[in-house]
C-alpha cells in the first residue's frame, strides 16, 4: 500500500532541502548504532551518509522499485557495502526484519501516510531495548517550499502521541531549521 502523495520532486531539488550531516547528528545516527532501517529509503538522500556513519548494516526500505534501484546505484557508487535494499510494502507486510533486530529506525518524512500507528508499532516491533527511533517531517506551517499537504501533514505533537501509543518513551524534539523539526524516541523495555 503506497503511502499518501507528499509531491517528492525530483532528487535534485530534494537534496537541497536538507542539511544530511547535521541532521543525522542531531538525529543520533553515529558509531554507537550498530544496525539500523530507514522506513521509506526514496533516493538515498539519507541512506547513503546514515550508512557511512552506522557500525552495521543499514536495511533501506521502500515501496517504488524506482527509488530502490537509485539508492542500490548510489551505494555502489560510493562502495557502500553496508547497504541492504528491500522493495517491500512494509506499511502493509512489515519489514520482515526479526524482533529486536536493530537499534535504530529512521522514519525520515513518512509518517503522513495514512496509517502512521503502524509504521510505530513495525519501529517498536524490531528495536533491540533502549533502541532509537528518529522521526523526522516537514514543518507544520504552508510556507515550507514543498511537503504533504497541510490535511495530512503531521504536527510535533501528534508524532509524539503516536510513538507514546506504540510503546516509545523518552521523546526529545529538535528544530531543523529552516523546513524540518525531528523528534528521538526510545525503545525501554518489551511491552
Amino acid at each position: 500500500m503506497k503511502g499518501r502523495e507528499s509531491g517528492m520532486p525530483e532528487q535534485r531539488i530534494w537534496e537541497n532541502f536538507f542539511d544530511t550531516e547535521k541532521i543525522l547528528t542531531t538525529m543520533n545516527v553515529d558509531p554507537t548504532v550498530n544496525n539500523a532501517a530507514e522506513f521509506g529509503c526514496g533516493y538515498g538522500t539519507f541512506t547513503l551518509p546514515a550508512a557511512r556513519r552506522i557500525s552495521g548494516t543499514l536495511y533501506a526500505f521502500d515501496i517504488d522499485p524506482d527509488m530502490i534501484e537509485t539508492t542500490q546505484k548510489e551505494s555502489l557508487k560510493y562502495h557502500l557495502e553496508n547497504i541492504q535494499t528491500i522493495l517491500r510494502d512494509f506499511l502493509s507486510a512489515g519489514t520482515g526484519l526479526g524482533d529486536e533486530t536493530v537499534d535504530y529506525v529512521m522514519l525520515f518524512n513518512i509518517l503522513h501516510v495514512e496509517h502512521p500507528q503502524r509504521l510505530l508499532a513495525e519501529a517498536w516491533r524490531i528495536l533491540k531495548p533502549a533502541g532509537r527511533a528518529g522521526i523526522i517531517h516537514w514543518n507544520y506551517d504552508p510556507a515550507t517550499p514543498r511537503g504533504p499537504s497541510m490535511e495530512i501533514r503531521p504536527k510535533p505533537d501528534q508524532c509524539i502521541q503516536w510513538a507514546q501509543t506504540a510503546g516509545f518513551s523518552h521523546p526529545e524534539q529538535y528544530d531543523l531549521k529552516p523546513y524540518h523539526y525531528g523528534i528521538t524516541v526510545v525503545k525501554e523495555r518489551t511491552k
